[in-house]
């Protein structure tokens, strides 16, 4: 059986990502031209190739999912495959896309994300994925290569679950709950929990101040 870095995976030119030069950080900001640009640019590459290449952006859909107020957040176990990440706390499912997570004709960020939501948990309610923003951190050789698509579930049940339980624990918590969790979170989910937090303190319009 082929190890983890024999497998092909979906990457754009990080020219065509970033023609004007990287970012650090969150964007919400001009998504569409983004979205336009891994669905029309896209290329499956061998995955040694492309780890340790920053001329290529390795795209991996990363879904937090809510419901309600509580947000599903899981920890990487000391079985988990990705050793650089164990014991790490995530607000974000996800993985990369591969070949086969794409049907014909089909739309290559939402087949992918899709198939990593349901291969990371149980989960039998409704499924509506909205993007979030992008995430781009520039802080690490490993980070660097990556190019993460955050996406919010809002839940219409709490009946969720990890497949894997030998990897990963999760548990659903309101954003209070797991600040306590915050500087044990992987780089991502820092920056995801840091805006979620602003959007969830941003003023009512037209409330009282």
């Amino acid at each position: 059986m082929p190890g983890p870095f024999a497998e092909h995976v979906l990457c754009v030119k990080r020219e065509d990502v970033f023609p004007d030069g990287a970012w650090h950080g969150f964007v919400d900001q001009g998504l569409d031209r983004y979205l336009h640009v891994i669905r029309e640019k896209h290329s499956f590459e061998l995955r040694s190739k492309v780890e340790d290449d920053p001329t290529y952006q390795q795209v991996i859909p990363f879904v937090v999912f809510r419901h309600a107020d509580r947000y599903f957040l899981t920890r990487r176990l000391k079985a988990s495959s990705e050793k650089r990440l164990r014991q790490l706390y995530s607000l974000g499912l996800g993985g990369h896309i591969n070949p086969g997570d794409v049907s014909d004709d089909g739309d290559p960020v939402m087949d992918g994300l899709r198939r990593e939501f349901e291969e990371e948990v149980e989960y039998a309610g409704e499924f509506q994925a909205t993007l979030l923003g992008l995430i781009n951190d520039e802080s690490s050789p490993v980070s660097k290569v990556h190019l993460a698509l955050a996406f919010l579930v809002d839940g219409s049940s709490p009946e969720i679950s990890i497949r894997e339980t030998e990897k990963l624990a999760g548990e659903l918590l309101t954003l209070e709950e797991m600040r306590m969790y915050y500087l044990e979170m992987e780089s991502w989910s820092q920056i995801v929990y840091d805006r979620l937090t602003d959007i969830t303190r941003a003023p009512v319009p037209g409330g009282r101040g």
